[in-house]
């Protein structure tokens, strides 16, 4: 009889897994886009606040056109045409109250379970997609005191945010010395290196393994290819000079409870990402931890009032974002025609802690805007349907994303 195979050492496998689930952090890993490549860009703004919204302000009383403006919408009146509001929807089986934070733009369930793996976000496959057409494939960003992530790997990495609207700035539009540049490069190049070792390290294992291990590492010799794809062609973008603006670099906020004010210190940075077409697909993690405590309202009037005040400043600053991208044209069109924003909670009602019924709405990017889709508040119908839209609308051809089977039913292309 031969001897039974020796169980695989978790560590000899992590230690190489551990370095491509970093790579996402390097800055520049985007392909340069191929020459005489036309397209229309597309884009996506995803905005998750983590502590709920009041629901009462926000869902209109009447489904469909026409609908009565509820006070938070009442801040974005004047974009009435041009956004759709969602009641009724949620991500199935994603419960764990606070714990669903992680889980908004990936949809993957029972965050509160033990041993929790995420899914890959609905702007990470988009990047996959997209990503060689700007110098960034994407923008992770965190607004607030201690902002996490809303973008996860395929192999359900966070990525972590960038929170400063300042270092953004500078990322995007402050060119390097030529010190800077060639550092970088060694940096893009030690990457392929290590991924080249990795590999190699990790092929040493293909006879030892069971056939359906083979077709997992196998999958993963095919990340670490389009990883080291993407890492020798990004040595052009960083030759490349960054494009230049007029506006001034931000001074960032450093009080956590000022979360608005953070919030639209970030948008302006990214309505220039967008304007300048640095990067396509944005996450924004919104961080009010510091109100948690008047969230837990218990329906009192004063406390209620205070909340109100809070979270009326992040629509007015979205607001702002959306009259920002109102304002700047782009052959013939609108930054806010081509770019899809969308805006949600991770909880219907913080005070209950639950994560049905959550608000969320869409803005721009293309689609018949101005109504109502009211869905089942019991029996809620899947977000993650939306996602399957937005990545159509992106140009992906995606039937299905997560707990998502098809797309936003009642939600249409212009």
């Amino acid at each position: 009889m031969s001897p039974a195979p020796r169980p695989l050492s978790r560590r000899t496998f992590l230690r190489g897994a551990g370095v491509a689930m970093g790579l996402p952090l390097l800055d520049a890993m985007a392909p340069v886009r191929a020459a005489g490549k036309a397209d229309v860009p597309r884009r996506l703004v995803a905005i998750e606040t983590n502590m709920g919204i009041l629901p009462q302000y926000f869902f209109p009383e009447q489904a469909g056109a026409g609908y009565a403006l509820p006070p938070y919408l009442q801040r974005l009146a004047r974009f009435r045409d041009q956004f759709t509001v969602f009641s009724g929807v949620s991500h199935p089986g994603v419960t764990g109250a606070h714990a669903a934070e992680k889980c908004f733009l990936t949809g993957a369930p029972h965050p509160e379970r033990g041993g929790f793996r995420n899914w890959v976000s609905v702007d990470q496959v988009a990047a996959e997609h997209l990503g060689d057409r700007t110098r960034y494939p994407s923008l992770v960003l965190g607004v607030g005191a201690e902002p996490q992530t809303l973008s996860f790997t395929r192999s359900g990495a966070p990525i972590p945010s960038e929170k400063s609207p300042r270092k953004l700035f500078e990322r995007l539009f402050v060119q390097g010395k030529p010190a800077d540049v060639a550092a970088k490069v060694a940096e893009l190049r030690q990457g392929r290196s290590t991924l080249d070792f990795v590999a190699a390290q990790s092929k040493r294992l293909d006879k030892s393994l069971a056939p359906a291990d083979r077709a997992r590492l196998d999958q993963y010799y095919t990340s670490v290819r389009e990883l080291e794809r993407r890492l020798a062609s990004s040595e052009g973008w960083e030759h490349k000079p960054k494009p230049k603006v007029t506006a001034p670099a931000p001074e960032d906020e450093k009080d956590g409870r000022e979360f608005a004010r953070q919030t639209k210190l970030m948008l302006d940075v990214i309505k220039l990402a967008l304007e300048t077409d640095s990067s396509r697909l944005v996450s924004v993690f919104v961080d009010t931890t510091p109100i948690h405590n008047i969230t837990h309202h218990g329906n009192r009037p004063e406390v209620l009032a205070e909340l109100r005040a809070k979270e009326e400043g992040q629509f007015d600053a979205l607001a702002g974002f959306f009259q920002s991208l109102a304002d700047a044209k782009e052959e013939g069109a609108t930054l806010l025609d081509r770019t899809m924003v969308l805006y949600g909670t991770c909880m219907g009602s913080a005070n209950s802690h639950s994560n049905s019924n959550l608000p969320v709405l869409l803005a721009g990017g293309g689609f018949r805007h101005g109504r109502h889709l009211a869905f089942d508040t019991t029996n809620n119908y899947p977000l993650t349907n939306l996602f399957v839209s937005v990545l159509q609308r992106l140009g992906v051809e995606a039937r299905e994303f997560s707990t998502g089977t098809g797309t936003m039913r009642g939600l249409e292309m212009a």
